[in-house]
């Protein structure tokens, strides 16, 4: 049985414009936390999400707000917010997706961990709810291709390779390089954008199938064991995916 963790989000506004957005946007998101700026404290509604008075300057708020959410959605100026998280970055891997709205609501903007983090996806269920654009900047987001490096994750697959091959085949694909996908395990639905899948990427069904002369990289769902000699092989060019026991 899959457990889904409900992410922590925290809706943060320091103006009242800003104020106003965030109070329209936590009446659709009753499970995210709305954290303003003492100043605005007084006139807040009664509403059923929790809140969270910031006092002092923002900055010294920030380091708080990053260690405890998953997903930040700040109604703050882009310039200002990146100015604010400067000090706090660590990783792709372990920075929360920072998001920022305008005071009018007609953009939502993922700043940081737009992609690992979830914040591009995020971007798009906000504007959604917004009657909003989200800005997208991420190659493979914009170019509607294959996600290289989170491929699989909503099925939890696990990616294994080395940085190295995960940054050189991710260019190979947003470039609209050819691509070998040989999948030979694992649920055959690992494709959920609307738009379809790039004629640049050809599917196998067998590893042995692929002329790798053929192909700049090759992404392989298996549960094949890979040897030294293919990885050596395809230096730079492979990523393999293992899905999970069971699942076909």
């Amino acid at each position: 049985m899959t457990i889904l963790i409900q992410p922590r989000i925290a809706l943060v506004a320091i103006t009242k414009h800003g104020v106003a957005q965030a109070l329209r946007l936590a009446e659709q998101l009753p499970d995210a936390q709305l954290a303003v700026s003492e100043k605005f404290a007084a006139g807040l509604p009664t509403i059923g999400n929790t809140v969270e008075i910031l006092p002092g300057a923002l900055s010294a708020n920030m380091g708080g707000l990053f260690a405890r959410y998953d997903q930040l959605v700040l109604f703050i100026s882009l310039g200002a917010v990146v100015r604010l998280i400067a000090p706090h970055l660590k990783s792709k891997d372990e920075d929360p997706g920072v998001l920022v709205v305008d005071d009018a609501a007609r953009y939502v903007i993922p700043v940081l961990s737009g992609h690992v983090g979830g914040a591009n996806a995020y971007a798009e269920q906000l504007a959604a709810l917004l009657g909003a654009e989200a800005v997208l900047t991420t190659a493979s987001d914009v170019g509607k291709t294959i996600p290289v490096d989170i491929l699989g994750r909503e099925l939890s697959w696990q990616v294994e390779a080395p940085k190295i091959n995960i940054t050189r085949v991710s260019a190979h694909v947003v470039n609209e390089e050819p691509i070998a996908f040989v999948q030979e395990a694992g649920s055959k639905h690992w494709w959920t954008r609307p738009t379809p899948l790039p004629a640049t990427i050809r599917f196998f069904e067998r590893f042995e199938d692929v002329d790798l002369t053929h192909y700049k990289a090759v992404l392989w769902v298996t549960r094949r064991e890979i040897t030294p000699a293919q990885w050596e092989q395809l230096a730079e060019r492979l990523v393999v995916y293992r899905p999970p026991l069971g699942q076909e």
